[in-house]
């Protein structure tokens, strides 16, 4: 894998800033950006600071256009089912808002899913009565499919939600056969695709969901505090929009009605980052050129190499389950708190993260685990970065 990637790997990484300062084994929390996302982020802030916010967003509407076209591009949809928000939690939880649920209904969801996402869930349940129901799992972890099957067969069951690659675990779940048993019983599908955008080639006809969630900041590689929502054309056909549409998403045409514009814009608000939103066109773009196939494929490589190395030493306890993984991979640091592990790594020049118990209550207390480091290789790493962590963790696992 390294040798024959090589060629590639090291323009990768020349364009790669961040390769120069860090071992950056963190792209599950924020990936690094290349050198022409950063150009796209800082050239529009300059000209704000030089020609004003507004006239600059003006001046770069060809250009916002094409960041809307290279984010759909890149999970096979169309520009006008592209809505742009802050990050994913926004994503989903305008998805979630569209939904008039009632103490009658019930969600559909997994054992895994994120924990912004359960707590949203939790809400609407303390909120509005609503029922939580989550279906079982297959032997070797995810969600079992036809579990999903028998609980939309209940009467009350208004949507399902299903996290694709869980934060908390190497976990990869089976969100396309969810996706045609919905699509079959005509029950509308929410995805949260914020760990794989960027390094799980997506087709959103594959998926047939109403709804899917996205980020900029991780394996897409794209600046943080920008992420988008994908909405189905049977959805905006339906009329399905947020509780709290505003200017962007409606217009107030009489004083006391509205009418919703046509297209995924009804779930923006009006307000946007215009730096933020051309840094994940381009990292769109870039991430097409890689090619999240092949980009992909050497991630989920490394972080198999990866597990690997971490069984091998004493003390380490690997935590991922499923009979397919992700590029994420977690471990158990005996006698060491992730969050202290994390500190020390980052001391070294080589950047993780932690996951804790309370990220994923369900998942981390049937592993028995209170805290797990967290390892998220990319494309532009190498095994030599993963051999300096891994040393780095026998070192510390070894006092």
């Amino acid at each position: 894998m390294e040798m024959f990637l090589d060629e590639r790997v090291a323009g990768w990484r020349a364009e790669t800033p961040g390769c120069a300062n860090r071992n950056h084994l963190n792209n599950a929390g924020a990936g690094l950006m290349p050198q022409p996302v950063l150009d796209a982020v800082l050239g529009h802030l300059r000209r704000e600071a030089d020609f004003g916010g507004y006239e600059s967003a003006d001046a770069a509407t060809e250009a916002i256009h094409q960041a809307y076209e290279n984010v759909a591009r890149l999970i096979g949809a169309q520009a006008r089912n592209i809505a742009v928000v802050e990050n994913a939690t926004v994503a989903y939880s305008q998805a979630l808002a569209a939904f008039d649920f009632s103490t009658l209904d019930a969600i559909v969801t997994t054992r895994n899913d994120y924990i912004s996402n359960q707590l949203m869930y939790l809400s609407l349940a303390r909120r509005f009565g609503v029922k939580i129901l989550r279906a079982r799992d297959l032997p070797g972890g995810g969600v079992d499919p036809e579990s999903v099957r028998e609980l939309i067969a209940k009467p009350e069951v208004r949507l399902v939600a299903v996290t694709w690659v869980p934060t908390n675990s190497g976990l990869i779940q089976p969100v396309e056969a969810v996706g045609e048993i919905c699509e079959a019983a005509g029950i509308p599908f929410l995805v949260d695709a914020c760990q794989a955008v960027g390094h799980i080639p997506i087709d959103i006809a594959r998926l047939h969901c109403d709804f899917l969630s996205g980020t900029a900041r991780k394996f897409l590689r794209g600046p943080r505090g920008i992420g988008f929502l994908y909405v189905s054309s049977r959805a905006l056909e339906r009329g399905l929009y947020p509780l709290l549409v505003d200017m962007q998403g409606a217009k107030w045409v009489e004083a006391d009605s509205f009418e919703l514009v046509d297209d995924a814009r009804r779930f923006e608000n009006w307000e946007f980052a215009y730096a933020l939103v051309l840094g994940m066109g381009e990292a769109a773009r870039y991430a097409s050129a890689v090619g999240v196939a092949e980009g992909g494929r050497r991630a989920r490589e490394l972080a198999a190499y990866t597990r690997a190395k971490l069984s091998e030493v004493p003390g380490l306890r690997v935590l991922d389950r499923g009979s397919s993984l992700a590029a994420i991979v977690t471990v158990e640091v005996k006698g060491h708190p992730a969050g202290e592990v994390v500190a020390e790594l980052r001391q070294r020049g080589i950047n993780t993260s932690a996951s804790l118990r309370d990220y994923a209550v369900i998942d981390m207390d049937e592993k028995r685990a209170v805290s797990a480091l967290r390892i998220s290789p990319h494309y532009y790493n190498t095994q030599s970065e993963v051999d300096a962590a891994v040393v780095a963790l026998a070192e510390i696992v070894g006092r």
